[in-house]
């Protein structure tokens, strides 16, 4: 059985999403940051960046989210949420490097300002900033939607994983009236068997 490493309020919640839909075994581990424990020695031992997600599978440990999504996704083919077309199985890809280059880290920089300054006025602009580069990253996220979803009419991986990044765009400072695209996108997400299940999970 694989087993999932994950927090809450994470990004996480993209890879425990893709297990819930696609109906992999697995189990949870959950992590308690509030704790530190991604920062302990026996985190380190199944992630030694300390972050999460980290999937075990029989032939070791995967991190980063976009290749965790990646291999459910090709564990589970009938599940469809890799494209078979090449050209679309790369626009996928895209959109997941993207999540986890840009979107990511501009919802990094309200409260993770240390890992890019050791000066507090420097967080502290970069935190001031967030409202602003997380509502350009959603107003990219709506102009490039093909259909319901990212890629047209049926969810891949690469919603997942949007879909992950985009609950923390209120918590940003986001209002999400003013992109309703990206409000309609997560109400078709929940929608989708499965990911509800996960997000409840998440708090």
């Amino acid at each position: 059985m694989i087993t999932l490493h994950l927090a809450r309020g994470t990004i996480a919640l993209a890879a425990h999403a893709a297990l819930e839909v696609t109906g992999l075994d697995h189990r949870l581990a959950w992590v308690d940051f509030r704790a530190a424990e991604q920062r302990g020695e026996a985190y380190a031992r199944v992630n030694p960046k300390g972050r999460v997600p980290a999937l075990e599978t029989d032939r070791g440990i995967l991190t980063e989210t976009p290749a965790i999504l990646e291999w459910i996704a090709q564990a589970a083919p009938d599940a469809g949420l890799m494209p078979a077309d090449p050209w679309q199985a790369a626009k996928a890809r895209a959109w997941m490097a993207w999540c986890a280059s840009t979107a990511h880290v501009n919802h990094a920089h309200k409260m993770r300002g240390a890992r890019w300054a050791d000066d507090e006025a420097a967080w502290a602009a970069m935190t001031a900033k967030v409202p602003q580069t997380m509502l350009e990253t959603a107003r990219f996220a709506e102009a490039g939607m093909e259909g319901a979803f990212l890629l047209g009419d049926a969810p891949t991986v690469a919603d997942l994983h949007w879909f992950a990044i985009a609950r923390w765009l209120e918590g940003d400072g986001v209002d999400l009236s003013a992109v309703p695209g990206v409000a309609a996108h997560m109400s078709r997400m929940r929608e989708v068997p499965g990911v509800a299940r996960a997000e409840a999970m998440h708090g």
